[in-house]
């Protein structure tokens, strides 16, 4: 049932669905995320029924990609339904003919960099398709999704990505995603509620600590300047780098099975370490003042002692994963931005927001892909990888699984991180951590 307003005082038109506070947040004066989904190829991609995969799968699935996001005279935002013209989304960028796939990679790179800040119109329904027909080092062609974050979040928009997508092997089949078995715990007697004591005493403990530390960081706690963090404001608008690495799964899961620890357990090692080493090999004065480039690593990590040991890196994410998971600090956030938005609205809540990101150095986040291989009308993709962009935040890293390989992409502030370095160093924080897991089994 649509909300009837007026808008503009010319006519009525009929609003459908409000838009989430998130939505409301991530799409405001202070704050515009977007996130950018990129499918490789491995022949050039035929775009000949562009249209058609647009208006009859695209469209359909979500009732927000046909719409625009308004606000009525209360202040209330609403997503009003409009006529979407497809070839008004599809952007194909001329570059010079007859290169090679390697000088391609140039302009591949700063073409992805500038549509990263390039703001999505809001005149329109928010995304956009970006289709690269030209070959590069990973690929013969590529095709880019751009969706504003107040569409939903990574996993809906994902999902809906991947409603566009085919088995390559068999497209009647839907695609499938890893499955996860939890080891069946025995039932607890009821002399053991006395023994459930200690961990819901430690479970208030995380709370008070984790929502403390989240309100100081929103607040007046922000991160030092440093190698990965340059705490500019309007860091969201400057240029960045986007470069991407891929692991192998089944040596992540050997590492796994050697430590006892989860997949996300390791690539979070991996990926805080490859940090730790890019602030070595950058700067020796990072390494003997121990300042504090990111939150969540205890003070130990951090601190050079002229040595590093590669698991320790491993089992201090392992720890800090479990005591997150035993923290109601994220329902209580949850309370409090919605307090915030009902007495102060979603103006001043999006700011709240960009401060808890804009303090911190650095975000990591994941997404789980599909085991088989993905086809697009019909053509195999070869590689997908994504990337959150317009945060206000100098280093962002994101982590994609698909088919046999694990999909690190590294969003840098251009001029401030040098993205090959920190490529090579989270390459070598990869062997230095496997080599060390295979010698401990």
């Amino acid at each position: 049932m649509g909300l009837r307003v007026k808008v503009g005082g010319l006519e009525d038109v009929v609003l459908s669905e409000p838009v989430s506070p998130t939505g409301q947040y991530f799409n405001s004066s202070v704050l515009s995320i977007s996130i950018l989904c990129i499918l490789e190829f491995e022949n050039p991609f035929d775009d000949s029924s562009r249209l058609a995969l647009i208006n009859d799968v695209f469209l359909p699935i979500n009732p927000r990609f046909s719409s625009i996001m308004v606000e009525n005279k209360q202040g209330g935002k609403h997503w009003k339904r409009v006529e979407v013209n497809a070839e008004d989304h599809i952007k194909i960028p001329c570059f010079p003919e007859g290169l090679a796939p390697e000088s391609y990679d140039h302009y591949f790179d700063d073409y992805l960099s500038k549509m990263a800040i390039d703001p999505l119109p809001q005149t329109k329904p928010l995304w956009e398709i970006h289709i690269i027909k030209y070959p590069i080092s990973n690929a013969s062609g590529n095709v880019i999704f751009k969706l504003h974050h107040s569409l939903g979040d990574g996993y809906s928009l994902m999902c809906a990505l991947l409603s566009c997508l085919q088995r390559a092997d068999n497209p009647s089949l839907p695609l499938t995603l890893p499955i996860f078995r939890k080891s069946l715990k025995p039932e607890k007697d009821p002399k053991s509620i006395i023994s459930r004591v200690p961990q819901a005493l430690t479970c208030a403990l995380n709370t008070v600590m984790d929502f403390g530390w989240s309100i100081l960081k929103s607040s007046v706690l922000e991160d030092r300047r440093s190698l990965i963090h340059s705490g500019n404001k309007g860091v969201e608008f400057n240029p960045i780098n986007i470069t991407t690495i891929t692991f192998s799964l089944d040596q992540i899961k050997q590492i796994k099975s050697c430590l006892h620890v989860t997949v996300n357990d390791v690539i979070c090692g991996i990926i805080f370490l490859g940090t730790r080493l890019y602030m070595d090999v950058t700067s020796e004065g990072a390494k003997m003042n121990g300042q504090q480039p990111w939150c969540y690593l205890t003070q130990d990590l951090l601190m050079y002692d002229g040595s590093l040991k590669p698991l320790k890196f491993v089992q201090e994410i392992q720890s800090i994963i479990k005591t997150k998971r035993n923290s109601a600090a994220v329902y209580l956030t949850g309370m409090l931005l919605e307090f915030m938005r009902k007495y102060r609205g979603p103006e001043a809540t999006a700011q709240y927001v960009h401060n808890t990101i804009r303090n911190s150095s650095m975000a990591v986040t994941n997404m789980i892909g599909p085991v088989e291989k993905m086809a697009l009308s019909n053509q195999p993709v070869k590689g997908l990888y994504f990337m959150v962009v317009n945060s206000p935040k100098s280093l962002v890293v994101t982590i994609m699984s698909y088919m046999d390989h694990l999909r690190v992409t590294i969003g840098t502030e251009t001029g401030l991180i040098d993205p090959v370095k920190f490529r090579t160093c989270t390459e070598k924080a990869f062997s230095m951590i496997f080599d060390a897991a295979v010698k401990s089994k």
